[in-house]
C-alpha cells in the first residue's frame, strides 16, 4: 500500500486569518491530526492539555494538543491537533477524514468523498 498525501490548512478556531498550510500524510491509523508545534504556536493555537499517544513502533509518548479548524479538499472539520516536533511530517488523522465524509480508497490510495456523511 502506498502513501497518500493531501494539502491541508490548519487555522485558529476563532480567527481564520491565522493559518498554516502543509502537505499532510493521510494516516487512517492515527486518530488525531498532528502539525509542527512551532507552526501551531505561530498562528495562536494554545495547548489545551496533554495526551499519551502510541507510535507505530509501540512506543508511548506524551504530546500537547489544542483545538483547530482543519481544511482540506474543499471541506472543513474542527478537531484536535497535536503539537508535534518542529520538524515532523504533518499527519491528517481519521477523525478529520470521517467527519468530512472522505475516505481512502484501498485499491488506489486516493481520497474519495462518500455520497453522504454516515450518521449511524
Amino acid at each position: 500500500m502506498g502513501l497518500t498525501h493531501v494539502t491541508a490548512t490548519i487555522s485558529h478556531p476563532t480567527n481564520r486569518d491565522r493559518k498554516w498550510s502543509g502537505l499532510f500524510l493521510v494516516d487512517t491509523g492515527a486518530i488525531d491530526c498532528m502539525a509542527p508545534g512551532k507552526a501551531l504556536r505561530e498562528i495562536g493555537i494554545e495547548p489545551d492539555g496533554k495526551k499519551t499517544y502510541e507510535l507505530a513502533d509501540g512506543t508511548e509518548v506524551q504530546f500537547e494538543f489544542g483545538l483547530a479548524r482543519i481544511e482540506f479538499m474543499g471541506d472543513v472539520a474542527g478537531g484536535i491537533v497535536i503539537f508535534g516536533p518542529d520538524d515532523c511530517e504533518p499527519i491528517l488523522g481519521v477523525t478529520a477524514l470521517e467527519s468530512t465524509g472522505i475516505v481512502v480508497d484501498p485499491k488506489t490510495n486516493q481520497l474519495k468523498r462518500l455520497p453522504a456523511v454516515p450518521l449511524k
